[in-house]
């Protein structure tokens, strides 16, 4: 199977995110972003410093095993990471993160990346986000620490 890089793995995704507002960063990334638009991931809930996105895990998704792809798992609460941290006019990128997988999945499940800021201070923040299945079973914990971007110019 071949796909656009800009087409949506699952088609029909739609996304539940407040208009666009200039003073916060995660409400003007969702159009242009082509990685969660490619897996397939929804934006749930948005509302700084928390965001709840999930996407079905796809055949592509799987690994030899045939369960999902750590990378997948890792790019789902990434996802959700960033859309969280964004919350302010500010860019703000990993600077760092860890996960923990708890349990496997397959190929049809759907998962819920739920990512809550733990701490900001300065240019810095800590940020959690849990995957869950359908059925509330922790599949990972992540932890993710961002920093913001100074604007040049």
């Amino acid at each position: 199977m071949t796909t656009d890089p800009a087409t949506p793995v699952s088609p029909g995704v739609s996304d539940r995110v407040p208009a666009a507002d200039p003073t916060w960063r995660a409400t003007t990334m969702a159009e242009t972003d082509h990685v969660k638009q490619h897996l397939g991931i929804a934006i749930d809930h948005l509302e700084r410093g928390r965001a709840v996105l999930s996407m079905t895990v796809t055949e592509t998704m799987a690994n030899g095993f045939g369960t999902t792809h750590g990378g997948m798992v890792f790019a789902l609460a990434d996802t959700a990471f960033a859309y969280a941290c964004n919350e302010s006019d500010a860019e703000v990128v990993a600077q760092g993160a860890d996960i923990t997988f708890a349990r496997a999945t397959r190929v049809g499940d759907r998962l819920t990346a739920t990512a809550e800021r733990r701490w900001v201070g300065g240019r810095n923040g800590i940020y959690d986000v849990t995957v869950t299945t359908a059925d509330g079973e922790v599949v990972a914990e992540f932890r993710g620490r961002s920093r913001a971007l100074v604007k040049r110019g």
